[in-house]
C-alpha cells in the first residue's frame, strides 16, 4: 500500500462546510472568547453535535452492524483518522480553543477506543451518538506526576463486598474536565476516563483505566484553570476521595500480570492515536498566521516572489516560504500518521516525530509572523497575539516536546524506558 496525497472526496467535502463553520461561528467571536474564557456559546456545541452526528464526522460511536448487500461492496480505505486530522485542523484554524469544546468524546472516548473490551466500547461510545451534546475526558496528569506517566499516585481497590472499584487521588490539567463532570441539563451524561494503579507493587502492570461517570459522589471538580491560551477551552482540577465505580468500569482486564505492562501500554496507545490530531491542531493555528502574513503583505504590494534563488529574495521573502516549509513538511508528517493508524500499522513512532515537528513549527510560525509584522502582530487589534499564545500548548500538551523526543530516540535506537531517560 501507498499515501495517497489527493484528499479523499469525503474529506474534501467535509472541509468546504467546515471551513464555512471555522470562518462564520468561530473566527466571528474569537476574540469574545478569548476574553471571556470558558463561555463558548451552546450554539456553537449544539451545531457541532449535529453536524458531526449527521456525517459521522469526528464520531468514535460504535458503527451499526452492516447488511449483507454492503459486504458485497468493494471496500473503501480507511479514512477515519485522517478525516480527523482534516478536520481538527480546519477547526483550530479557525478558533483552537472553540474546538477543543467541541462535543464528540475527545481524549476520554480515545481512551476507551484504545483500552475497553468491545463490550465497554459499545456501552460508553454509543452516547456520542445520542440527541444531546456529550463531552468525556482523560485525566492522567497529577500534582506529582506529569510527563512520567508511569508516577501517577491515583489508586484504585476493589471492595469484594460491593463489587466496587474505590479510586482516590488527585488528577489536574484535565481538558473538557467540567464539561464532562459537570451536570448540565443541555448535555448529556459525560464521564472521565482515569489512569489509576490497581497494585502499586506492580509498577506500570498495574495501571489500569476506570471509566467515572458524571455524578459520581467523590468525584469532584476543585478548579477551572486560567491560560495563557487556548482560554475558550475548560481546563479543570478534578479530586477523587473514596469515588466508587462499577466492576465494569474498569477498561480491558482488571487482573495483574506482573510481567507484562499492558495496562500501561493501553494507556500509551491512546497517545499514538492522537498525538498526531493534537498536531494537526498546532498546524491550524500556524497556517492561520501565516494566511494573515500574506495578507498583510499583499496589502502593502509585497508579493512572494517563487522560484527564484534565495541569495535574490528579500529577507521577507525568505522568511515566508521558510515558514511554508515548515508548515507542509510538518503536516506531511501528521498525514503519515493518521494514515498509518487507519490502516492498522504501529504508528508510534511516527505519531510522536509528528508531534515534536509540529511543536515546533507551530511556536516559531506564530513567532515569527508576529516579529514580521512589528507592532500590528503585537496588538490586540488582531487575531496575531491571540494564534501565539494558543500555539505555545501544541508543543506541552499529549507529552511534551522533551518526552517525544525521548519516545522517538528509544523508537530509532531500541532502547526502553529504562536505558534511555
Amino acid at each position: 500500500m501507498c499515501i495517497e496525497f489527493e484528499t479523499p472526496k469525503p474529506i474534501a467535502q467535509q472541509q468546504y462546510v467546515l471551513k464555512t463553520v471555522a470562518e462564520n461561528m468561530m473566527r466571528s467571536v474569537s476574540r469574545e472568547m478569548d476574553e471571556n474564557e470558558h463561555a463558548v456559546p451552546y450554539g456553537y456545541i449544539e451545531f457541532m453535535h449535529a453536524a458531526m452526528k449527521a456525517t459521522g464526522a469526528g464520531s468514535l460511536a460504535p458503527k451499526s452492524e452492516k447488511k449483507e448487500e454492503d459486504l458485497n461492496k468493494p471496500k473503501r480505505p480507511p479514512i477515519g483518522y485522517q478525516m480527523l486530522a482534516h478536520m481538527l485542523e480546519m477547526l483550530s484554524w479557525g478558533d483552537v480553543g472553540m474546538y477543543l469544546v467541541t462535543p464528540g468524546g475527545g481524549l476520554g472516548a480515545a481512551a476507551v477506543e484504545a483500552a475497553a473490551t468491545p463490550e465497554q466500547k459499545q456501552k460508553f461510545l454509543a452516547r456520542f451518538g445520542e440527541e444531546k451534546p456529550t463531552f468525556a475526558a482523560m485525566c492522567m496528569t497529577e500534582p506529582g506526576a506529569g510527563s512520567d506517566t508511569s508516577a501517577i499516585k491515583t489508586n484504585a481497590y476493589l471492595d469484594e463486598k460491593t463489587n466496587e472499584w474505590v479510586i482516590n487521588g488527585e488528577k489536574i490539567f484535565v481538558t473538557a474536565g467540567h464539561k464532562s463532570m459537570v451536570p448540565d441539563e443541555c448535555f448529556g451524561k459525560g464521564f472521565i476516563v482515569v489512569w489509576a494503579s490497581i497494585d502499586p507493587s506492580a509498577g506500570r502492570a498495574g495501571m489500569r483505566g476506570f471509566v467515572i461517570e458524571q455524578g459520581t459522589p467523590g468525584a469532584t471538580v476543585t478548579k477551572l484553570e486560567h491560560k495563557m491560551g487556548i482560554r475558550a477551552s475548560d481546563t479543570a482540577a478534578i479530586s477523587l476521595i473514596d469515588a466508587r465505580v462499577p466492576y465494569d468500569h474498569v477498561l480491558g482486564n482488571p487482573t495483574v500480570e506482573k510481567q507484562t505492562e499492558k495496562g500501561f501500554k493501553k494507556a500509551m496507545a491512546t497517545f499514538d492515536a492522537t498525538r498526531p490530531l493534537v498536531a494537526a491542531t498546532g498546524i491550524g493555528v500556524a497556517r492561520a498566521s501565516l494566511e494573515f502574513v500574506k495578507e498583510k503583505l499583499a496589502e502593502n504590494g509585497i508579493e512572494i516572489r517563487y522560484g527564484l534563488p534565495r541569495n535574490k529574495l528579500t529577507s521577507i521573502e525568505r522568511d515566508v516560504i521558510d515558514m511554508e516549509i515548515m508548515l507542509r513538511s510538518s503536516w506531511l508528517m501528521v498525514i503519515k500518521a493518521v494514515w498509518m493508524a487507519d490502516n492498522g500499522k504501529p504508528n508510534a513512532l511516527e505519531s510522536s516525530m509528528c508531534k515534536v515537528k509540529a511543536g515546533d513549527v507551530t511556536t516559531k510560525i506564530t513567532q515569527k509572523a508576529v516579529e514580521l509584522m512589528g507592532p500590528l502582530g503585537y496588538s490586540r487589534e488582531f487575531l496575531l497575539e491571540k494564534w501565539f499564545r494558543d500555539a505555545k500548548i501544541t508543543d506541552i500538551y499529549e507529552g511534551t516536546g522533551q518526552i517525544n523526543r525521548l519516545v522517538v530516540a528509544r523508537q530509532i535506537l531500541g532502547y526502553s524506558g529504562r536505558e534511555l531517560r
